[in-house]
């Protein structure tokens, strides 16, 4: 690797996503021009394999290079990594975000903190991110609740929240260096506000943004709960334009029991209503979906019932996650289903999942949209749907377009 600026080499969601751009400007204040750092995600074992074998690649390839690790796996479970050889130094989730830890990387291997004690979540001003169509912005951070399957409290501890007038500060510097579409995220974030003054809830918070920020023309929402869904974020869906008809719930299950056993805070009519109302105020609102498939005691009757709530719910992008035990959750010590029944079942939730999305683009032919504009000649309508371009056009642009036709899983579409 040639010594220009450090590598972010990162894992998981987008709030590491967020959090790997913050890493990148203090690394590079720091002079860490040969570094590679690594954003590890703690949510399957799959992931954390990846991120082994890749730490192991990049020592193979940069032997003269600062391997640096953290995230969420390196925050559970610092000792792994440091074991490892090509690893130069772990640093803890919270300590990840501070420039002063950058300027620090020559003190010990191991710099994790107790992550259930830190209180606040600082906001951090990102001017930009590189090559990207949107910005993210972290609200809340970490998580008060403990679903039976999850390790990602440990990683991220409890819920904390940025205050209004920080995110709004932030929005209006990200609109301000040319960003049209803002994506607001967090690990719980229909949690956010219930740790500072007064308990904003998120509607509140987004309706105070936009008021603060009219200038903002397009806002994202990342993964809601289906029953934390406050009185103002419903108004905002009702009657706000600048937030975009495009939901992701946080479902996991279709099943009560399943649910029950997950630990989850809805059951299945929750969802279903959710859904319905978020229609009902706005008749084309798509959703997305978190689904677990082959989680400790699924029956075979139990799937079918999470397999139908794809339907049920009108369900367009799906992610879907075989389960996968995590050490020290309840959900490890409980009766496991085998392991290629929950791939097996994994993989039918996913053809469920492109048959939605088929129809879905189907219902998107010969419609006027306004797209924001990817690299590599795609872009992304109000309602996420992919639309192939036949033209080269600024990255983060706003264009009207009217779609033509369905190809290879993408609309196709004429610039007006």
């Amino acid at each position: 690797m040639s010594a220009k600026e450090p590598e972010l080499v990162t894992f998981g969601c987008r709030l590491n996503s967020y959090e790997s751009e913050v890493m990148r400007n203090h690394a590079k204040d720091a002079g860490l021009d040969d570094a590679i750092i690594f954003n590890t995600c703690a949510v399957t074992k799959e992931a954390e394999r990846q991120a082994r074998q890749a730490i192991r690649r990049a020592r193979r390839d940069n032997p003269n290079a600062k391997i640096i690790v953290t995230g969420c796996s390196a925050q559970i479970d610092p000792q792994r990594y440091a074991q490892m050889d090509e690893v130069d130094q772990i640093i803890g989730n919270d300590l990840k975000l501070k420039a002063e830890t950058w300027g620090a990387t020559d003190t010990e291997k191991v710099l994790v903190n107790d992550i259930m004690a830190v209180k606040e979540t600082a906001s951090h001003l990102i001017e930009g991110f590189d090559g990207r169509a949107r910005a993210f912005i972290q609200v809340q951070n970490g998580c008060d609740h403990r679903c039976t399957f999850c390790i990602i409290p440990y990683g991220r501890g409890n819920s904390r929240s940025v205050p209004m007038g920080e995110i709004a500060q932030q929005v209006r510097a990200l609109v301000e260096s040319g960003f049209n579409e803002i994506v607001m995220t967090g690990v719980d974030v229909t949690s956010y506000g219930a740790d500072l003054p007064g308990q904003p809830s998120l509607g509140q918070m987004i309706r105070r943004v936009l008021a603060m920020v009219p200038e903002l023309p397009r806002l994202r929402l990342s993964s809601l709960d289906p029953v934390e869904m406050d009185d103002n974020l419903w108004r905002l869906i009702a009657e706000e334009p600048r937030l975009m008809p495009h939901l992701h719930m946080s479902l996991q299950a279709g099943d009560d029991m399943i649910l029950k056993r997950m630990k989850r805070r809805h059951l299945r009519k929750d969802a279903i209503e959710m859904c319905e109302r978020a229609r009902a105020y706005r008749p084309d609102m798509v959703f997305g979906a978190d689904i677990i498939a082959g989680f400790p005691t699924e029956t075979e009757e139990m799937f079918a019932n999470t397999l139908n709530i794809v339907e049920d719910c009108d369900l367009t992008f799906l992610h879907i996650f075989p389960y996968s035990e995590r050490p020290g959750t309840p959900a490890a010590k409980m009766p496991q289903v085998h392991g290629p029944l929950r791939k097996e079942r994994a993989a039918r939730l996913r053809e469920a999942g492109e048959r939605q999305m088929d129809k879905f683009l189907n219902q998107h032919i010969n419609k006027d949209r306004q797209i924001i504009v990817e690299k590599d000649n795609i872009g992304r309508t109000e309602h996420f749907a992919p639309v192939r371009l036949m033209q080269e056009l600024p990255i983060g642009s706003l264009q009207n377009i009217r779609t033509t036709g369905v190809s290879d899983g993408m609309l196709d579409a004429e610039i007006i």
